[in-house]
């Protein structure tokens, strides 16, 4: 059995809490300097990008040194640099820390923020926040909710200690409850467990069902209604599909307020958009933890505006 190449630290920090881009040059190829393989690599990055990060020694070694413009290509080798980061809108809403220790911190996210880096939300995520903000740069995300999704996330403080808390939810070991706005349908009978294959293709934006064996499972009840023909929704999914409780509530006829994938897609939500906010939030999370064996239970603070100012929200 091959051994995976031991991974040397990063000798570049971080900046803005966004750790450095690592490339492992691959260990056969065509390549007669680290220079080709980059630019080869990093061709999506606009000519010239690699020859100017070069030049201004940007480009690392595992010992901090600057990468020469004709270093010979070395298989294996490991090389750093930080990519330029995208100005970013930046997101007006607090990140609540629930809870902190030395093991774990939990916080209340709010909508519009992304969980991690990830496309054009770099800087303006929870993780990169958090890390600055609480001076913790090994902090790590355990799970993630989608960027219009609010409410309980889990971070872990101690690399070495990621596994076990992301394992939880892996191995389904965590109680998880969302609450959720949609239209009250009397017909529909609830409460009731929606079962289906939820398939997210790389690219496109709207996940969907087709035939075959459940990968999502998802028990929907009815809080209460009103007036307005508006419901507010327990959702509790056993498993942890892509848009799993958007996907579901959709199928049942009742899409989610604020929703811009389901029924009908119309596109990503701007990043400087923030009048109609999904109306989802993740309500609740319990779980005992791996490396202490306390028995937590966390609630978000946070309510869904349509529930409670349906006619201004409506309007934005």
């Amino acid at each position: 059995m091959r051994r995976r190449p031991r991974i040397p630290p990063a000798p570049l920090p971080q900046r803005h809490g966004v750790d450095p881009v690592r490339v492992r040059l691959p260990v056969e190829g065509p390549w007669a300097t680290v220079r080709e393989h980059l630019v080869e690599r990093l061709s999506g990055a606009g000519a010239g990008v690699v020859d100017g990060m070069l030049d201004a020694g940007r480009i690392v070694g595992a010992d901090g040194r600057a990468v020469a413009p004709d270093a010979a290509y070395e298989p294996g080798m490991f090389v750093w640099f930080h990519r330029d980061l995208p100005a970013e809108v930046p997101v007006p809403f607090p990140l609540e820390v629930v809870h902190r220790d030395e093991h774990i911190v939990v916080v209340d996210k709010p909508h519009f923020l992304a969980t991690t880096p990830r496309g054009s939300h770099v800087t303006q995520t929870a993780l990169a926040r958090l890390r600055r903000d609480l001076g913790l740069p090994a902090l790590g995300a355990a799970h993630r909710l989608d960027r219009l999704t609010a409410g309980l996330v889990l971070f872990t403080v101690r690399p070495g200690e990621r596994g076990a808390y992301q394992s939880l939810f892996r191995d389904r070991r965590v109680f998880k409850e969302y609450e959720a706005v949609a239209p009250y349908e009397p017909g529909l009978a609830l409460p009731r467990t929606v079962r289906s294959r939820i398939v997210k293709e790389r690219g496109v934006l709207a996940a969907y069902e087709v035939a075959g064996e459940p990968n999502a499972v998802s028990r929907v009840e009815l809080i209460e209604c009103d007036a307005r023909g508006l419901g507010r929704y327990r959702l509790t999914p056993s498993t942890g599909q892509t848009h799993q409780l958007r996907v579901h509530m959709n199928a049942l006829g009742v899409p989610i307020l604020g929703d811009p994938l389901y029924p009908v897609v119309t596109g990503p939500v701007p990043a400087d958009d923030f009048r109609r906010p999904l109306q989802l939030l993740a309500r609740a999370l319990d779980f005992t933890d791996p490396v202490t064996g306390a028995e937590h239970r966390f609630r978000s603070a946070r309510t869904l505006e349509a529930w409670s100012s349906y006619d201004d929200w409506a309007a934005r």
